[in-house]
């Protein structure tokens, strides 16, 4: 098959959607699919990239690390032609994501979605953030969603929201898989000894955007207190963003700076050092939609601790593979933290164990195989021949269409965030 994505974030971007739709497409393309991405340029992306179309952006948005595309009519269409594609996957409801509707309905390909974000939960990056435009931001994404042919949700958590929400269109759970070869080996004292952390030390670990709305200050308050109860304990942080800053303060205030290590962007081969060097990965997001760095974690047989949230409550069972808590309390994280640097070896290897186990069950064969039959399917069912004449009219017909489509959606969604009580677009549990 030859797919074509679209995503408003990708590499070099830290992220989880970055991150997974680099995942996917190679896959794919292993498999012998032929895989174009379209997305934003971004500032140190690679100079020798090959089946990427880069689509000119504006760089830190509002002060973010994101990128906002620039309108692109007319810029894919040679591009498209020559590429043939079979199918169209949007990763956002939104800029490119009007891109991807566009070329569906223009050349009458399927259009697959995958509702990777909560949405509402990144409103601060827009000047306009209030909870109508929030409930704006959820209307608009469920009705796109009733626009395409098929939905991915990254988790069942996700899969019953946006069924509660009012999509209409066939959901399937498909998460981002994880390669659990390339985790499963790693050099975690050689990243240790880089770091200058001992061959001793408990490490508390922690991997992804360092941004508001992961929950990072929480964090960083319920493993200060662990570090301040555990002398022999140390925190490595691996990525970068807007909250690094406020987490160094958190350790500073508390006199433990000398024990936060920060580790910054790492490339994939330095990924699996890193997870290799912790003792307990630490996780206190709830805007997730699935556990991807958890189960990245879990390859490398590192237990975690997370909070119960959508996404994670699919990947982590308590006092199995990790800790699960419901008590959103630093008392509580801390404590658990502690259970697992108490646990005697034999009992902590059975927990590694169990880590393994489930990072198997997410691996990245068996998610692109779900994707993979959804194409498929997708593709036989509308397989049709027409003549060339009454297929470039229908084109044209089917482009005003989508164009309607676009704006009729994206009025009504605006008319219903602004007419329904705040308690509308109902938060997950």
């Amino acid at each position: 098959m030859n797919i074509v994505m679209l995503t408003n974030t990708y590499l070099p971007h830290v992220g989880g959607v970055a991150r997974s739709v680099a995942a996917f497409a190679a896959e794919y393309r292993r498999r012998g699919h032929r895989v174009r991405v379209v997305a934003p340029e971004f500032e140190n992306q690679s100079a020798d990239e090959t089946d990427v179309v880069r689509i000119p952006a504006i760089q830190h948005f509002n002060g973010s690390d994101f990128a906002a595309p620039l309108p692109v009519s007319g810029l894919l269409s040679e591009e498209l032609d020559a590429f043939q594609p079979d199918i169209v996957h949007a990763h956002h409801p939104y800029l490119l994501g009007m891109t991807a509707m566009r070329i569906a309905r223009y050349r009458a390909l399927p259009l697959v979605f995958t509702h990777h974000t909560l949405y509402e939960q990144y409103t601060h990056y827009v000047p306009a953030d209030s909870p109508a435009f929030r409930r704006f931001v959820i209307e608009l994404a469920t009705r796109y969603a009733n626009l395409c042919d098929q939905v991915f949700a990254p988790s069942e958590s996700i899969a019953t929201l946006l069924s509660e929400r009012g999509v209409e269109t066939p959901i399937t759970v498909v998460p981002t898989g994880v390669e659990v070869a390339h985790f499963a080996q790693g050099d975690g004292a050689g990243f240790r000894r880089m770091l200058g952390i001992p061959e001793d030390a408990f490490v508390v670990g922690h991997l992804g955007r360092l941004a508001p709305e992961k929950n990072l200050g929480f964090l960083a308050q319920a493993v200060a207190r662990f570090l301040a109860a555990e002398p022999r304990a140390r925190f490595l942080l691996v990525g970068t963003g807007p909250s690094e800053s406020a987490i160094r303060a958190v350790f500073d205030r508390e006199g433990l700076g000398d024990r936060l290590q920060l580790a910054g962007i790492l490339q994939p081969p330095e990924l699996a050092d890193a997870y290799h060097a912790m003792d307990v990965f630490a996780f206190a997001s709830k805007s997730e939609t699935q556990g991807m760095v958890l189960t990245e974690a879990m390859a490398a047989g590192v237990p975690v601790v997370v909070l119960d949230a959508p996404g994670v409550r699919e990947v982590v069972r308590d006092r199995r593979n990790g800790r699960l808590l419901r008590d959103e309390t630093a008392e509580a994280f801390s404590a658990a933290l502690q259970w697992l640097a108490n646990l005697p070896q034999e009992k902590l290897r059975q927990v590694s164990q169990d880590a393994l186990a489930t990072a198997d069950g997410f691996s990245m064969a068996r998610t692109a195989d779900k994707a993979l039959a959804c194409y498929q399917a997708l593709r036989e069912k509308s397989f049709v021949t027409r003549s060339q004449e009454q297929e470039r009219w229908e084109q044209v017909l089917r482009l005003i269409e989508a164009e309607w489509e676009i704006i009729k959606e994206t009025a009504q969604a605006a008319v219903t965030a602004l007419n329904e009580p705040e308690t509308s677009g109902r938060p997950l549990p």
